[in-house]
């Protein structure tokens, strides 16, 4: 009797819910995510469709394909809108400041990450703090700072300032990557008989590879794409950057109606961050999720 009864109180008991398909959970997030991607899209297509058109085409017909692809909007946008000197500006500085930054930003990191000292976190909380610290407030001083040392307006100037501006960010992502290497092998390359430099450079620089490509595109991506401290920092218009060379451009091309070529010189410059992205973003990831868990 009492089993039947244990039988009949089971058997009355409501059945558990069943659980919504996996699927079905995650497919409001699918539809925001791929809103998302064409909202970025669609105006880097836009962008570029729009560079092989004529000026007329641009604006009687600005949602069609062109007619017949004009590539002598690239060429004219690349001499005659000194795109071209402006590129290779861009090229100078950032990659000067990027090797700066990532030498700099890579040695402080690993000091801080593996070792011991008075002032340690102090230092680290320092990086960190200047992370959240706008630039645009010290745009005067740092403005008077460079014209007293006979670096305005020149390559080193700018050199200096865009790696003292990613510097911080570096420290902070690669000082808790370094934190997740493994030290056994460090104290084996020590009982060998290798230096402190040598164990940098040769064991834990190299093992520390995915951070290094990861935070390295973030600070490419940053650095090619800074107008602020060029604008204040850089009034020459033969060292004009990118970005500097865009804002001009779009001033002088929208006075002339040349409309394409505005639209290839925009493309031109957003072609070496598309690739770049596009070409380390498994880089990326991998960097990213191997410094996040010790």
């Amino acid at each position: 009797m009492t089993v039947t009864r244990e039988r009949t109180a089971v058997s009355a008991r409501p059945a558990p819910a069943r659980r919504a398909p996996r699927s079905a959970a995650a497919f409001p997030m699918h539809v925001a995510m791929l809103a998302w991607a064409v909202v970025t899209a669609l105006p880097l297509l836009w962008a570029v469709v729009s560079s092989f058109k004529t000026d007329n085409e641009i604006l009687n017909e600005p949602w069609s394909l062109p007619a017949s692809p004009q590539f002598d909007n690239w060429s004219r946008a690349w001499t005659e809108a000194s795109i071209g000197r402006y590129f290779l500006n861009s090229v100078i500085v950032v990659g000067g400041a990027l090797l700066l930054t990532m030498l700099l930003g890579s040695l402080v990191a690993y000091a801080l990450a593996r070792y011991e000292f008075r002032g340690n976190r102090l230092i680290y909380y320092t990086f960190v703090a200047a992370m959240f610290f706008p630039v645009f407030l010290a745009l005067v001083p740092l403005f008077f700072v460079v014209q007293q040392l006979g670096l305005l307006g020149t390559y080193p100037g700018l050199i200096l300032v865009y790696a003292a501006y990613a510097v911080p960010f570096t420290v902070f992502f690669l000082h808790a990557f370094f934190r997740t290497l493994p030290g056994e092998v460090a104290e084996a390359a020590f009982i060998d008989g290798c230096s402190h430099n040598g164990v940098f450079f040769r064991v834990m620089l190299p093992m520390a590879r995915p951070g290094l490509v990861a935070v390295g595109i973030f600070n490419f991506l940053g650095l090619w794409n800074q107008y602020l401290l060029p604008l204040v920092l850089n009034p020459d218009p033969d060292r004009y950057v990118l970005a500097q060379g865009l804002a001009a451009l779009s001033v002088s091309q929208g006075y002339r109606s040349d409309w394409s070529g505005l639209f290839a010189g925009l493309t031109i410059a957003m072609l070496p961050v598309l690739i770049a992205y596009v070409a380390f973003q498994r880089h990326i990831r991998a960097g990213m999720t191997a410094g996040a868990v010790k």
